[in-house]
């Protein structure tokens, strides 16, 4: 009988680390500065910007 597949320490670590990172960023308000560069992005693409 195969045991369950378990996450292994690496990818928990990495999990862990991209949420802290994720929420540093929203704690310093770079949400706006994100947010205005993916406009910018789909204005290109499109051809408007």
């Amino acid at each position: 009988m195969r045991r369950p597949v378990r996450p292994g320490w690496p990818g928990v670590c990495l999990a862990v680390l991209g949420l802290f990172m994720m929420s540093y960023g929203i704690f310093r308000g770079e949400t706006a500065v994100v947010l205005e560069k993916a406009v910018n992005i789909c204005l290109e693409c499109v051809g408007i910007g």
